[in-house]
């Protein structure tokens, strides 16, 4: 029930929802002079969630911010990746990597070069649609067919929410007996979340690594300070996603 009320809250904090609503609203209001008000203040919001100087700030404030590890010599037993890298090609049963494809990408030197021992994915589907294409289960038919040994890889293919990849994970290593110290994977947007709940899931020696930053380095262009940019939509969706991901996961003790 929670995944699937979680699935309809991201519909629901989707900027654009807003928008549509609003434009809707100020056709069906009978109230002289209202109308006009809504579509002025639906301009406005839309002019606001559109605006790349605004989001890259906000970005700025929420995301995790973490050393250079490539530039230092300290190895771990294991490399927990976050999944929600891509999206299933049903036709070749293969996966299509996206842009959160780097939490993987980026430990692969790691394995090759002996820094990290193991490289353990946790994803399920995060598919009402699709519950049976589990992301894991693609990523380790992708990792096997560029040779990497089995003996280096960990799958935990039923997590639906970062939670339970906290919690399936965990279960996966307590039962191996594998401890010692890990880097915790994943965007730098959804790191304060991650981060927060697998420490409340006891795991000890947790060391972040954020890839995919969205802010860079402040810009003052004319473009960026005040032309409307839909790509600023799209990175408010996943903020705002995060925001309310951390609120709820709070309230439900997760984290």
């Amino acid at each position: 029930m929670f995944f699937i009320l979680s699935k309809i809250l991201a519909f629901v904090i989707n900027p654009l929802f807003w928008v549509f609503v609003l434009l809707l609203y100020s056709f069906k209001t009978k109230i002289e002079g209202r109308a006009k008000k809504i579509r002025i203040g639906t301009l406005i919001v839309l002019y606001i969630f559109s605006n790349s100087f605004l989001a890259d700030e906000c970005y700025r404030a929420y995301e995790f911010t973490t050393p250079d590890y490539d530039l230092q010599t300290t190895k771990y037993d294991g490399a927990i990746i976050l999944g929600g890298i891509g999206s299933i090609d049903i036709r070749v049963q293969k996966i299509n990597f996206g842009y959160s494809g780097d939490r993987l990408f980026q430990m692969l030197p790691y394995l090759t070069n002996g820094r990290i021992k193991k490289l353990i994915f946790s994803g399920g589907s995060g598919s009402i649609e699709f519950p049976e294409h589990r992301e894991a289960l693609y990523v380790k038919k992708y990792l096997k067919s560029i040779n990497v040994p089995d003996s280096c890889l960990i799958i935990e293919s039923k997590s639906k929410n970062t939670y339970e990849n906290a919690i399936f994970t965990k279960k996966i290593l307590d039962s191996l007996k594998i401890d010692g110290n890990f880097l915790l994977v994943t965007s730098a947007y959804h790191m304060p979340r991650s981060l927060a709940v697998f420490k409340k899931a006891g795991y000890k020696n947790l060391t972040p690594y954020c890839v995919n930053r969205k802010s860079g380095l402040r810009r003052f262009t004319l473009d960026h300070l005040l032309l409307p940019n839909p790509d600023a939509l799209f990175s408010w969706q996943f903020l705002i996603h995060e925001w309310v991901g951390y609120l709820t996961y709070k309230l439900k003790g997760y984290a």
